[in-house]
């Protein structure tokens, strides 16, 4: 199993502190950094800027959002940072949700498998060079009855094949993900509640014939401190923040993720103090065994046990999110994190 570190997203009054994190995790031996775009700083330009200013780790989207860009833009994208990386890009897609597709991108959020498929192939089309002709639902290139015409990408990608990731979560995207990508975005992954989210994308990989690696990757927020309940509370927030409020009432993946491993009860009052702006009374309803389930938290020991478990149940780049502290305290928790691995002899 390796490592990887999420620096979330870009912006948010930490860049230059984030941009240590990552020529620290470099020099660490971290497999990926990865960073997330929602409605405020680009995945693309973050990652540029820290490939240019790191020497072996990979740079990864998690995500670039599909209704952002189309197929080829993306294509283009990743071409050009693989170029620029030599080699060291890695692609995470996924179709982000209906408020921000649609209030932000103004894009209908609309048969998501279906123009995820689609999406996919004709980023792979253009990305092994081939002249670019699709006939689907929801992409048709060229336009019929018009001027345009099939191209051919211009940039070589520094390597033959860039590896795709989706962000899934519900057990019909985890399929697709299984027959169409090559890794898998996770997040709130709980080894003990992990069964049938790998048997879903193992169902995928038969259906599309695929033998090759694939890559679990779950993004695991990680605070280390002797008092679980204080390491639990630096977590809090952030689980309130999306099982409450990515999202509307009708429609929050992560709420639905929560609900389907058990935590109902807590899942309905996590969104209602959420929606009505109780931010802290929603962080208190996260229930500790969630938090304890799907983070590391605790002495480098007991991690390092956790980080076993998730080997165990099939991951194999564990990416930690530090979500705590100051430079200095988050530059401790990424040599933490290198050392739970090493002792739990996963590496």
């Amino acid at each position: 199993m390796r490592l990887g570190l999420n620096l979330g997203y870009w912006g948010a009054g930490n860049d230059k502190d984030n941009l240590l994190l990552a020529r620290e995790a470099d020099m660490m031996g971290y497999s990926v950094v990865w960073a997330a775009e929602a409605y405020g700083s680009d995945v693309p330009t973050v990652l540029a800027f820290v490939a240019a200013q790191t020497q072996r780790i990979d740079v990864g989207a998690a995500i670039m959002q599909i209704p952002a860009r189309t197929p080829a833009m993306s294509a283009m994208t990743a071409a050009t940072l693989d170029t620029l990386s030599d080699g060291r890009f890695r692609m995470g897609l996924g179709v982000s949700g209906p408020q921000v597709s649609e209030g932000w991108h103004g894009v209908r959020f609309d048969k998501p498998l279906g123009r995820t498929r689609e999406y996919v192939e004709i980023v792979r089309m253009a990305l092994a060079r081939q002249r670019v002709r699709y006939d689907g639902v929801h992409y048709v290139l060229p336009l019929p009855d018009g001027p345009g015409k099939a191209l051919t990408l211009t940039v070589h990608p520094a390597r033959n094949d860039i590896p795709i990731y989706l962000a899934a979560v519900g057990p019909r995207n985890l399929e697709l993900t299984g027959e169409i990508a090559d890794g898998w975005l996770a997040i709130f992954f709980s080894p003990e509640h992990s069964a049938d989210q790998l048997a879903a994308i193992q169902d995928g990989r038969r259906r599309g014939g695929r033998t090759s690696d694939f890559d679990v990757v779950p993004t695991v927020p990680i605070c280390i401190a002797d008092d679980l309940q204080a390491a639990a509370d630096v977590i809090r927030p952030y689980c309130a923040l999306y099982v409450g409020g990515m999202g509307s009432r009708e429609k929050n993946f992560y709420n639905a993720q929560a609900r389907r491993m058990g935590f109902e009860v807590a899942a309905s009052a996590i969104q209602d103090h959420y929606l009505n702006r109780d931010y802290a009374a929603a962080a208190a309803a996260v229930p500790f065994e969630f938090i304890d389930g799907t983070a590391l938290i605790g002495p480098v020991g007991r991690i390092a046990e956790r980080m076993t478990a998730y080997a165990d149940a099939g991951v194999t780049t564990i990416t930690v999110a530090v979500h705590h502290g100051g430079l200095e305290q988050r530059l401790a928790t990424l040599r933490g994190a290198v050392e739970a691995l090493e002792l739990s002899g996963q590496g």
